[in-house]
């Protein structure tokens, strides 16, 4: 069946069948391999992306279930090609990955996290960010980097100032 998609600012027609799921659609006939295929049971995180701004892990999503909202993949964070996102720059100087497998999930879990409406209150404290990242999964770094790259990438987002 055809299938009409919003995916990093662009429209997409793709023919696929009713029952595949999001995560096999960007890795397949979008070319977008960024978004990873871990444990294929919504465990890890490494598949999250963001629909309508909300991260959302994709092996747990049918690709019709998307039509006509707006999708978001990890390659679609940086507003140039030569330029990072705030999110990835953070990563970077706080060195939060080692293989990088689970790394596209917890960006795109990360920035949603900027606007969710049940954080609005809510300080940019490690505590928090641990606990917002709870469904996301890393085997190498400990997390260490990550909530200290999270963290300054949210204060960097939101303007706001870190715990």
């Amino acid at each position: 069946m055809p299938i009409q998609l919003q995916v990093n600012g662009s429209a997409f027609s793709v023919q696929l069948d009713s029952n595949t799921l999001l995560v096999d659609c960007l890795r397949g006939p979008l070319g977008l391999r960024g978004t990873h295929q871990g444990c294929d049971t919504a465990q890890c995180g490494a598949c999250t992306v963001q629909v309508d701004g909300r991260a959302v892990k994709s092996c747990n999503v049918l690709a019709l279930q998307v039509q006509g909202r707006a999708v978001r993949t990890v390659e679609g964070l940086a507003s140039a090609p030569d330029q990072l996102h705030p999110m990835q720059q953070a990563f970077s100087r706080h060195h939060a990955l080692q293989c990088g497998f689970c790394t596209p999930g917890f960006l795109m879990r990360a920035v949603a996290m900027a606007d969710e409406p049940e954080a609005a209150g809510e300080s940019i404290d490690p505590h928090w960010v641990r606990h917002a990242l709870g469904g996301n999964l890393c085997r190498c770094t400990g997390y260490e980097g990550i909530v200290k790259a999270v963290c300054e990438g949210l204060t960097a987002m939101r303007g706001a100032e870190p715990a």
